[in-house]
């Protein structure tokens, strides 16, 4: 994902969510419903998230340092997990709490045009938002369907963005319909029913970005496409006589780390070795430009004798 693509998304949903959790407020504040409050909450709790993205991406671009050599990539992948933890504390558990009190003490809404016409409104702003994110999603999503992207994506901040927004047109919907009831029959209890839907969407999807980005920060590795250049890459040429072992780890959402054990002929000395390996280097970044920290290890491969497996023996490291 290009960093300029995901910050576009998420200037778009912070001023989408700032000036709809005013606008709810507002209408809160005039009307008495709980499902104004709720989506006051939950917007201002989305324009927060908003800025911790921002904030995470800046930290991210740190240089790699001494305490952490392989730099600050991961932070992304931190205030992300961050932002699921505050969706569903302050915007699923108060969402919650406010709707059960409803339901404890109904009461009819007053001014009942305002809070429809300010989530008339709210629907078509966030519309506009979410928009914006399916666009930039489009532009790295390839042929992955929705669910594969919002499951897959190494740089957190599309997929977060586009499940907030999806979250908030569905709550909004959810308002409109309790609202409305609750205006039609004049029983507060349709408002309150409206909230509780609200809080139970929001920690559903606090829920799932959560599990997403706990997989992210305990380290994810290539994907099967990905892995399958860098194994390409690798065996392209005639360097080596077999690619003994791979692995490869996310640094952060644009920096793949690759280490690769490489089985060379017996008898190749070592600044021939040394040049195939910056060879297949070259290939490597050629085939996945994210694969930017690269550790191959020449070894020596036998194969398999007759009576028991290959072995591999250790000449030397080389790292990069």
């Amino acid at each position: 994902m290009s960093a300029s693509g995901g910050s576009k998304a998420i200037i778009a949903a912070f001023l989408a969510n700032t000036g709809i959790a005013v606008t709810k407020f507002i209408a809160f504040v005039f009307s008495g419903s709980s499902s104004m409050l709720a989506e006051s909450v939950h917007s201002l709790a989305d324009a927060g998230n908003q800025l911790l993205l921002l904030l995470g991406g800046r930290k991210a671009k740190r240089a790699a340092d001494k305490e952490h050599p392989f730099g600050y990539g991961r932070e992304r992948y931190v205030y992300a997990f961050v932002v699921s933890i505050i969706l569903f504390s302050v915007g699923g558990v108060f969402s919650i709490y406010e709707g059960i009190e409803k339901l404890q003490h109904p009461h009819p809404i007053d001014v009942p045009w305002l809070p429809l016409l300010v989530l008339t409104i709210a629907i078509v702003l966030e519309s506009f938002s979410l928009r914006t994110a399916i666009v930039e999603s489009n532009l790295v999503r390839g042929k992955q369907t929705w669910v594969q992207f919002v499951r897959h994506a190494k740089a957190p901040e599309l997929p977060v963005v586009l499940l907030e927004d999806v979250a908030a047109l569905l709550g909004l919907t959810f308002a409109f319909i309790g609202v409305s009831l609750s205006v039609i029959t004049g029983d507060g209890i349709w408002d309150a029913i409206g909230t509780l839907f609200i809080g139970a969407l929001l920690i559903v999807v606090a829920i799932l970005l959560g599990i997403e980005t706990k997989s992210l920060l305990v380290g994810e590795g290539a994907t099967d496409a990905d892995a399958a250049a860098i194994t390409a890459a690798i065996e392209g040429g005639d360097e080596i006589e077999k690619l003994i072992h791979m692995k490869t780890l996310y640094l952060g959402p644009d920096e793949l780390l690759v280490a690769a054990k490489l089985g060379f002929a017996t008898d190749l000395p070592l600044h021939v070795v040394s040049t195939h390996i910056d060879t297949i280097e070259k290939r490597i970044r050629t085939a996945v430009p994210t694969a930017r920290i690269i550790y191959l290890e020449p070894d020596v491969y036998r194969r398999a004798a007759p009576d028991g497996p290959a072995t591999e023996t250790i000449v030397l490291k080389s790292e990069d």
